[in-house]
């Protein structure tokens, strides 16, 4: 029996978490926490009585981890979004083997290929195992004491940078973090290829509501865990960028461009004076 349990995180994303599940190798326990409210899932025959479908509400990717958490009784816990791709019986036997192993480690994650260094820094590739300062929580293993020292992921996140917070964290407590650079996964981007499943007409609001978010996020975990009151000041120049494009959009009647400046300028707005990251929409 593995030391492992398998949390995945499912939003309207059926399909592609029924397609993941036949992935993992038998033997692991499994926490589905559904955060749909439609009760798809449920009505789908999983196959596998060691599956256990959690149902709550939507409040977030870290949120749901953190119901998951609770429901398992093993030292380490792997978190996925079913949207990942390069997970087999390669992958998990890695990970396996990593455990045997004197790492001390809290977290631990996978490489990740088509990223560039800008937007997704990695370890050394040279190392098999490299330090890393934060695991993209798309495909996460985590030690859950070390998870629980810290109480788990920051629910006041709603999407994006809850790893980074998490990490950052983990980091303040002398925990370490690392890299298996030997296993490889990819994770899609962009509305088109992401987890959620939505007709073509709602690609437009559902890109500008992972903007809104990101921007929010992103100022909260500088804030946070980097600047605090530079982080003010650090963000002036994307303020200002952000208006200028808005006027420009504007001006050329290039409507969808400019609401999604708009959004992305009110989600950093929002998270500078305070507001919670309580933007939803209805798919």
């Amino acid at each position: 029996m593995s030391d492992i349990t398998i949390i995945i995180v499912n939003y309207k994303s059926t399909q592609k978490t029924i397609d993941f599940l036949k992935k993992i190798p038998v033997g692991y326990n499994i926490i589905i926490v559904d955060n749909s409210n439609d009760g798809d899932l449920r009505k789908t025959n999983l196959g596998n009585d060691k599956i256990k479908i959690v149902e709550t509400e939507n409040n977030g990717y870290g949120s749901a981890i953190n119901r998951g958490r609770r429901e398992i009784k093993t030292n380490y816990f792997f978190a996925f979004s079913p949207d990942i791709q390069g997970v087999d019986k390669n992958f998990f036997e890695g990970f396996e083997e990593l455990l045997k192993t004197d790492l001390k480690f809290a977290a631990v994650g996978p490489r990740f290929t088509q990223v560039t260094h800008k937007s997704h820094k990695q370890s050394d590739e040279k190392k098999q195992i490299g330090k890393i300062n934060a695991i993209s929580g798309a495909a996460l293993l985590l030690k859950t004491d070390a998870f629980d020292k810290i109480n788990g992921f920051d629910e006041k996140i709603f999407l994006f940078f809850e790893e980074n917070d998490l990490c950052a964290r983990l980091t303040k407590q002398n925990f370490n973090i690392y890299q298996l650079n030997k296993i490889k996964v990819f994770h899609p981007k962009g509305v088109e290829k992401g987890t959620v499943e939505v007709d073509n007409n709602k690609y437009s609001t559902l890109q500008n509501f992972y903007g809104w978010h990101y921007m929010w996020s992103k100022f909260y975990h500088y804030k946070k865990n980097k600047f605090y009151f530079f982080s003010y000041i650090f963000f002036i120049p994307t303020i200002l960028r952000f208006i200028l494009r808005i006027i420009f959009h504007g001006v050329i009647q290039d409507h969808n461009n400019k609401n999604k400046y708009l959004m992305r300028l009110n989600g950093l707005l929002s998270s500078m004076t305070n507001i919670p990251s309580n933007k939803r929409i209805n798919l």
